[in-house]
């Protein structure tokens, strides 16, 4: 277990057709965050789902338009110092219809996503390989 501080508080639009995966990670990285939580509301023109089964992702495809209901996350760095943005996302369609998975690349927001990222402060937040997971895990101690 690592305990932290709360440091800045960043708020950021993210705008129609930006990837919301690729764009949480570039704010991250513009704002200096290398540890730390996120939340995002807002609209996708279509979602790229991640269901982790036996070392890897699954992807799962959803065309839009779709409501971000809910995503949160964190923010660390790898061993090489890469930032890494894990971030899980329920999306729901015009039928109030729910779907939920790991956030990857290809989602691209529609009208608009709004971002808040928390840093902690005082926190080294790094991923590490799981040789057994196949998945870069936080190393927490």
């Amino acid at each position: 277990m690592l305990e932290g501080k709360v440091g800045r508080i960043i708020f950021s639009r993210i705008k129609t057709g930006e990837d919301l995966a690729e764009a949480i990670k570039e704010r991250a990285e513009k704002s200096g965050v290398r540890a730390g939580l996120l939340i995002v509301i807002g609209g996708l023109k279509n979602a790229v789902l991640g269901y982790y089964k036996e070392g890897a992702h699954i992807h799962i495809h959803l065309d839009g338009p779709l409501e971000i209901a809910s995503c949160v996350g964190n923010i660390a760095v790898d061993e090489n110092g890469e930032t890494i943005i894990h971030a899980h996302i329920i999306v729901t369609n015009g039928e109030g219809k729910a779907f939920g998975g790991h956030l990857l690349r290809g989602s691209l927001v529609g009208t608009t996503a709004e971002l808040v990222m928390v840093e902690a402060l005082g926190v080294d937040l790094k991923r590490s390989f799981d040789e057994a997971s196949k998945l870069k895990l936080l190393n927490l101690e």
